[in-house]
């Protein structure tokens, strides 16, 4: 075991598939850490090229001319299906790994590999070798709906509605012309319906986990802004909640990143924050009980690299929160 909170130096750390949001969040936050020095950056199409991160300049490399024997972890944001590969040569050279893409998530047909939605699973990221960083929207989705399914409250049979809007950070930085500002602004349209998007594997196979005995429909739109993902999910109860803030105030008691609201959450709530506001209130004129969840996050901070971070805090045993407050 390292004892890395008592060392002089910082631990060096490399970061694959820099240029995307999520990779240059993820060099900001490394250049303001406390304990961590970022050792190399690489964008294979950018390669060569010199960009300012956070006040420092960061030179991209070659994916794979970076020295993964150099650094103690590689948080890897290449894309959905080319960082299993990356993820495996960092592991042979002996670093630890945390991988914001899909390829390792849970109902992606690969077992065994610790799901970093680090409220509900820190005990497996503690330490961990490898940790599967979870998508945006579950993250917004699934820490909502945790405390209701780990409790069992919520109608067995029933069907969880989540609708979820998302800033276009949350697409990439890829040339497409429907994330064009022309296109965006003045706009809000629904994408990846009928329970089709990528992050449903994900989200079906956590909930399982959880012995969830509900269906989830879930519906992504594209809000015309930057950052930041707001979700609203209607649950029906098996029986009326007391106190409808319980459920949530009990779980996450203590949790630095988790802020219960006493008011509908807004987007800039938590923009530039590794923070997921939460809020519940029943609905009125229904048969049955049923609930009302607001989840809003910073989908580049707790929805990618704020909260690889935390976990890699975690896997390095630092302090959770260095570099996150």
């Amino acid at each position: 075991m390292h004892d890395y909170a008592f060392r002089v130096n910082r631990i060096p750390v490399g970061v694959l598939g820099a240029s995307g949001y999520a990779g240059r969040e993820l060099c900001a936050l490394i250049h303001r850490h406390p304990g961590l020095e970022l050792s190399f950056a690489t964008a294979h199409e950018q390669r060569g090229q010199t960009v300012r991160v956070a006040g420092r300049d960061v030179t991209f490399m070659a994916t794979e001319d970076a020295p993964l024997q150099d650094v103690e972890l590689v948080f890897s944001a290449l894309p959905h299906g080319a960082s299993r590969e990356w993820v495996e040569a960092a592991q042979r050279a002996g670093a630890r790994v945390v991988d914001l893409s899909a390829d390792l998530r849970p109902g992606n047909g690969q077992e065994g590999v610790p799901y970093g939605l680090t409220e509900l699973t820190r005990a497996e990221v503690r330490g961990a070798q490898v940790v599967a960083n979870p998508g945006c929207y579950p993250t917004s989705v699934l820490l909502a709906l945790a405390p209701l399914v780990e409790r069992q409250l919520v109608a067995e049979g029933s069907v969880m509605i989540a609708n979820s809007a998302s800033g276009v950070t949350g697409a990439g930085n890829a040339a497409k012309r429907d994330y064009l500002f022309g296109e965006v602004a003045e706009d809000y349209r629904a994408y990846g319906v009928g329970n089709t998007h990528r992050h449903m594997n994900e989200m079906r196979a956590t909930l399982a986990a959880m012995d969830s005995q509900a269906d989830l429909v879930f519906t992504p739109h594209l809000l015309p802004v930057t950052r930041g993902i707001l979700s609203s999910i209607t649950v029906e109860l098996r029986s009326p909640l007391g106190d409808p803030m319980e459920p949530w105030r009990r779980r996450f008691a203590g949790e630095p990143f988790i802020e219960v609201a006493a008011a509908p959450p807004r987007l800039r709530d938590v923009a530039y924050r590794n923070a997921v506001q939460i809020f519940a209130q029943p609905l009125t004129g229904t048969a049955r009980p049923m609930l009302l969840i607001l989840s809003a996050i910073d989908n580049l901070m707790k929805g990618a690299a704020g909260q690889a971070v935390q976990n890699a805090n975690l896997m390095l045993e630092l302090d959770e929160t260095a570099g996150l407050l």
